[in-house]
């Protein structure tokens, strides 16, 4: 549900229309350039505004039932990490009902089909398979991690957490100064420790299909941010931090 970031970008006195509709990259008007299916389908222009508010209170009504099976649980077992869950799903109640407007939006059917499945696939983990006690033990500790991170992560985005690829305003502080996009890292090694704790191929499966969804969300916020009006400064952000996701590897 991210949770979804962006990185914050200046805007431009070009958006200051309603919509949430950019006109296509740069790259995309000079020139052509093979396109996979996911970057040829575009949805309909001019969503507006009351298809923003129907969104931001569907994406917190559904945090909201997170948050709530995170208290349910933490009030059964008192865990330190049902607690952190609780906490990391409250602010994704929060930052889906206060998040800016933002000034170019991904129309690609495909870029949100990932936003979906980076987001959700964890709901598909089962604890189901071997259950080792170092793998319990180093699972607990990649999943409180993660969840630091994310939450430090969405402290820092405040007003710019999205859920799909948008810009909302360049953030380069915290989280976002060590790798560019924090909250999928936090993704990762939430659902690596869980893997770890339920050691099955259904587990593994579900761990490869999030990862990959992230990994494509990665590629198309990043398109997006590259190719809108202040692409300079995202192109900076991206030669002072070079790592995505994982520091010294991607």
């Amino acid at each position: 549900m991210s949770p979804a970031h962006q990185p914050r970008q200046r805007r431009c006195p070009a958006t200051s229309s309603r919509r949430e509709d950019i006109p296509a990259p740069a790259a995309d008007r000079h020139g052509p350039r093979i396109r996979t299916w996911l970057q040829t389908v575009s949805l309909r222009k001019g969503l507006g505004r009351p298809a923003r508010i129907v969104v931001n209170l569907a994406g917190a009504a559904g945090a909201a039932l997170f948050a709530h099976a995170s208290l349910q649980f933490y009030l059964r077992t008192h865990s330190l990490i049902g607690g952190a869950f609780l906490v990391e799903q409250t602010w994704f109640v929060i930052a889906f009902l206060v998040r800016r407007r933002p000034s170019a939006v991904s129309r690609n059917p495909g870029g949100w089909l990932l936003a979906f499945g980076g987001t959700f696939a964890g709901v598909l983990f089962r604890p189901v398979g071997a259950h080792p006690h170092w793998g319990v033990a180093a699972g607990l500790g990649l999943q409180l991690a993660g969840l630091v991170v994310c939450v430090m992560s969405l402290l820092v985005l405040g007003r710019s957490f999205g859920f799909v690829a948008a810009d909302r305003g360049l953030v380069t502080r915290g989280p976002y100064a060590v790798v560019r996009h924090p909250v999928y890292a936090s993704y990762l090694l939430i659902q690596s420790g869980y893997l770890l704790q339920s050691i099955s191929l259904r587990n593994a499966v579900v761990m490869v299909l999030a990862s990959g969804c992230n990994v494509g969300r990665v590629l198309m916020e990043e398109r997006l941010l590259t190719g809108s009006s202040g692409s300079s400064g995202y192109g900076a952000y991206r030669r002072r931090v070079r790592w995505r996701l994982i520091p010294g590897l991607w």
